[in-house]
């Protein structure tokens, strides 16, 4: 039995991992290869290629990229050919992804999209490619799910697993022993994962946190980083306010972090979805340039939100978008999270609001259903070719 990845987002290696593992703890025999990361590939996927250290946004950072990225489509397609995998399950990372699905089905090999694109935010118009792609989606959110399946295209709801890998996942006590503080609060700071993220979201992120320090000198901030590389660009734009910070820098410690903080700064993403599990307010910001702004809004029609708000329908994790100049946005995350620290109450309710969606939304078992689902579609071969082209 052998299953191919094609994974290029961070937080979809996580996903893909814990899948992997399970699936191995079902069928041991079960081969995993692909594209993907470095925790797929200590779950044991052969990798073909670090599909992850080549996650961009937006047509202007994927343009430098595209011949690569068409030899790594050519590449995926010569070994369909030569391995037919059984199956290939494709997560996020659409604009890659696409071509992985057409040369898959152009072998014969079914496809599956575990936790899709959010084409209901950002590409409605593009609905004709999964039904002409994509065998059965898998996905984590109800109201996901039911437009899938409003527009004729096979899909099963199985959860988010992002609740599997926050239930699942072992918090570092000497960790928390270490930085929790219960004289002073902590805010977390998460810059994002990816490098341009990084670097257009942290000098805003920091300048927060400077005039936070000003009016709150008690508050602690802790940063979450995603890669070393991002960690020492954090550490050097901090170093270069010449202005003491009681600040601290860490790669790995995400959940940690986001679970000792009273409140958070972050970064668009999904790990908004961490921040609801642990019940920790957070305030959401996405910095873009003009042209990605422009060209998003009249391209893609793309929306930029938290996915908690999403769930809920309404605010209760205020989020901001910032283009141009950062100081309308700027002002705004300072006032909010000041509003926090300055109000337990305020605080306790901002809690008690990601509490009640929690209890509405929070289940656990994602990874052992998407496990299951493949496991039985492929423990039972289609009886004759028109099966196998419905499978």
């Amino acid at each position: 039995m052998h299953v191919f990845f094609s994974v290029g987002e961070p937080s979809g290696d996580q996903h893909a991992a814990h899948l992997i593992t399970e699936l191995k703890r079902q069928r041991p025999d079960l081969r995993a290869s692909g594209f993907g990361g470095p925790l797929m590939d200590r779950a044991g996927c052969g990798l073909l290629f670090p599909l992850t250290t080549m996650a961009v946004m937006g047509p202007f950072q994927t343009m430098p990229l595209i011949w690569k990225f068409f030899k790594l489509v050519k590449q995926a397609e010569d070994y369909f050919q030569r391995h037919r995998p059984d199956v290939v399950v494709l997560i996020d990372f659409p604009g890659f992804n696409w071509w992985i699905a057409s040369k898959a089905k152009a072998a014969g090999i079914p496809v599956i999209y575990y936790m899709p694109p959010q084409m209901w935010a950002w590409a409605p118009w593009r609905i004709s490619r999964v039904r002409k792609y994509v065998d059965l989606i898998l996905s984590g959110l109800t109201f996901e799910t039911d437009w899938y399946a409003e527009r004729g295209v096979p899909v099963l709801y199985v959860g988010h697993p992002f609740f599997d890998e926050v239930a699942d996942h072992p918090l570092d006590e000497a960790f928390q022993r270490e930085w929790k503080s219960d004289s002073a609060p902590t805010v977390a700071l998460l810059p994002g994962s990816r490098k341009q993220e990084v670097t257009r979201s942290w000098p805003l992120i920091l300048e927060a946190a400077r005039r936070l320090h000003a009016r709150h000198p008690q508050v602690t901030f802790l940063v979450a980083n995603y890669k070393e590389s991002q960690r020492q660009f954090c550490v050097e734009q901090y170093e270069r306010l010449q202005e003491e910070l009681p600040i601290s820098f860490f790669v790995g410690k995400t959940s940690e972090i986001i679970e000792l903080a009273d409140c958070a700064i972050m970064v668009s993403g999904s790990v908004s979805l961490e921040m609801l599990a642990r019940r920790t307010p957070a305030v959401v910001v996405y910095r873009t340039s003009w042209p990605m702004y422009f060209l998003s809004k009249l391209l893609l029609t793309i929306k930029w939100f938290s996915l908690p708000n999403l769930i809920a329908g309404r605010k209760i994790m205020p989020e901001y978008l910032s283009v141009g100049s950062p100081a309308p946005v700027l002002e705004a995350v300072v006032e909010d999270v000041d509003r926090w620290l300055s109000d337990p109450r305020k605080l306790e309710a901002a809690r008690d609001e990601l509490d009640q969606l929690r209890k509405k939304i929070y289940t656990t078992g994602a990874t052992r259903r998407v496990a299951e689902v493949l496991l039985q579609r492929l423990e039972a071969p289609p009886a004759n070719a028109a099966d196998r082209a419905a499978a």
